[in-house]
Formats: C-alpha cells, sequence, structure tokens
C-alpha cells in the first residue's frame, strides 16, 4: 500500500458513490456496438455502494506504479488540439511513449489506441451518434488472459519474443480542460484489490471479443483521486503487468459524481492512451 492508514485518513476525502459487478453465475458481457435484435446491451448489474474516495494531490509523489498502480506527472504537451487525429498521433503518442518510458525505465513503449471522452448529461457510453462519455462503473482494462492475447493481436511476428520478457499495459489519462471536477477518476490502490474481487467479462466487438475485468465489492478497497487536475497533468495507471515479483499488476478505475463539486464545473473532457511498455530484450 502506499500510505499508512494514519497518514491516509489525514488526507481530504469525498465520500462518493461507486458502482461495483453484483456477482452472478454465468460469464459478464458486453456488447461495444449496437447488438443483434432482441439481444441485451449487457448481461450485468450493477450495485452502488458508498467508499471513501482520498484526494492524493498533496502527496501524490508517495504513490507509484509498481506500488499503487498509479502515478500523477506533469507534462506539458505541445498539442494544440486534442480532436485533431493526426496531430494526436504525429505529436501526442510520441510525448506519451517517452512519458512512459522515463516514468517506468521501459526499454521500448507502443501505444496502439485512444480513447477521448466528452460529458453528455444523460447519455450512456457507446451510444451510437454520441462522443464516448465516462464509465460509471469499477473496471480494468486487461485481464491475465487477453494482456497476453492484446500482444499477439498488436505486435505480429515480434510478440512471442516480447512475451518471454516482462510487459505491462500502462495507460494515460489527462483532462482536455481543466480544472476537471466534473465525473474525475477514481483509481484502486492495487494493493487493496485481491484476485477474487476480479471477475473476467467479455467485450464484444464486431470483428473480435476482448476480455476486461469488471469488480466485485469489497469495504478494504483504497480509493483515491486527484482534485481539480489540469491539462498538464496526467495519471499513469497499471492495468496489467505480467511481473508476479509483488509490483502493482491490476488498479481498478472509474469514474465518480463528486458530491462536492460546483453546479457551474465544466462537462468532462478527457483523452486516455493505452501503452504497451516493454521490458529487457
Amino acid at each position: 500500500m502506499a500510505l499508512a492508514s494514519d497518514a491516509l485518513d489525514r488526507l481530504p476525502r469525498v465520500d462518493a458513490v461507486l458502482n461495483y459487478l453484483v456477482p452472478m453465475n454465468e460469464k459478464p458481457r458486453n456488447y461495444a456496438y449496437d447488438p443483434p435484435p432482441g439481444v441485451p446491451q449487457t448481461n450485468t448489474r450493477w450495485e452502488p455502494h458508498e467508499m471513501p474516495i482520498h484526494d492524493i494531490r498533496a502527496v501524490a509523489g508517495d504513490f507509484s506504479l509498481d506500488g499503487a498502480g498509479l502515478s500523477l506527472v506533469e507534462q506539458e504537451s505541445a498539442v494544440r488540439d486534442f480532436y485533431d487525429e493526426d496531430e494526436l498521433r504525429r505529436v501526442y503518442y510520441p510525448e506519451a511513449e517517452r512519458l512512459v518510458a522515463a516514468a517506468t525505465g521501459a526499454g521500448r513503449v507502443v501505444v496502439f489506441d485512444h480513447t477521448i471522452r466528452r460529458r453528455i448529461a444523460g447519455v450512456a457510453d457507446r451510444t451510437t451518434g454520441a462522443p464516448r462519455q465516462p464509465v460509471p462503473r469499477v473496471h480494468n482494462d486487461f485481464t491475465e488472459k487477453s494482456g497476453p492475447q492484446r500482444v499477439r493481436d498488436l505486435m505480429g511476428g515480434e510478440a512471442e519474443g516480447l512475451l518471454r520478457c516482462r510487459f505491462a499495459f500502462i495507460n494515460v489519462w489527462r483532462p482536455i480542460r481543466g480544472p476537471l471536477r466534473d465525473a474525475p477518476l477514481a483509481v484502486c490502490d492495487a494493493g487493496t484489490a485481491v484476485p477474487r474481487d476480479f471477475v473476467a467479462s467479455d467485450l464484444i466487438y464486431r470483428d473480435r471479443t476482448g476480455e476486461t475485468y469488471a469488480v466485485t465489492h469489497d469495504p478494504r478497497h483504497r480509493w483515491y483521486y486527484v482534485s481539480a487536475m489540469e491539462r498538464h497533468e496526467a495519471l499513469l495507471l497499471k492495468c496489467f503487468d505480467s511481473a508476479r515479483d509483488g509490483t502493482a499488476r491490476f488498479a481498478p478505475h472509474t469514474a465518480f459524481e463528486d458530491p462536492t463539486a460546483p453546479a457551474d464545473r465544466l462537462p468532462r473532457e478527457s483523452i486516455e492512451l493505452r501503452t504497451i511498455a516493454f521490458f529487457g530484450s
């Protein structure tokens, strides 16, 4: 864990509702597109639990990717328009690769995906014709199975050699506009989430089926956020690590409604990049 209990108790916090998976007998599944007629978008149910979420801004230096599974970094991006796809790939992808390499010591970093989320009140995520929305459910982007499989999907003939060394999936999450007070990102201390909390779930695309983790509730989970994040700040999140030596492997996360946020807050706009950090030769 990143902080002792007494130090954690001295931090500012909000008490907010987080949505956890209701335990179920069948494998959870979600469609990433409008499913066939008569097929429900998902077979999951979620239950709200009020949890303390600690603001770690004042002690962010005490947190690390390998310790708690998250790290706050400062990086002034040269990107002028995060909605310009060409500029993102020309400018932001290389910036993120350098950022993750510096933060982890990885010899190689590959950015393979990004998602921009722009909050529209009352609109669900993955609504056809609408921007992607913040995800208000506790989840983790990769599983024991889908982490290695994604390397195989993306890295072609290099994959098997890369899989023999340590690799990690690290997300780079940043506000496009700040200060961000609407639907901020909460991250669970990886050291407080145990294997029984993670439930492998199918994410069904038109051309493939991925697998993510939904997460069931445990009152021992410790939750963190960084208040009023600005455009020059980014959170690094550990979504998978092949190492099994006690380092953080999975850091569940979710958007949440901050009950202390002002009524005139800016609607959330954020970008997340997904990267693979490769270690060794």
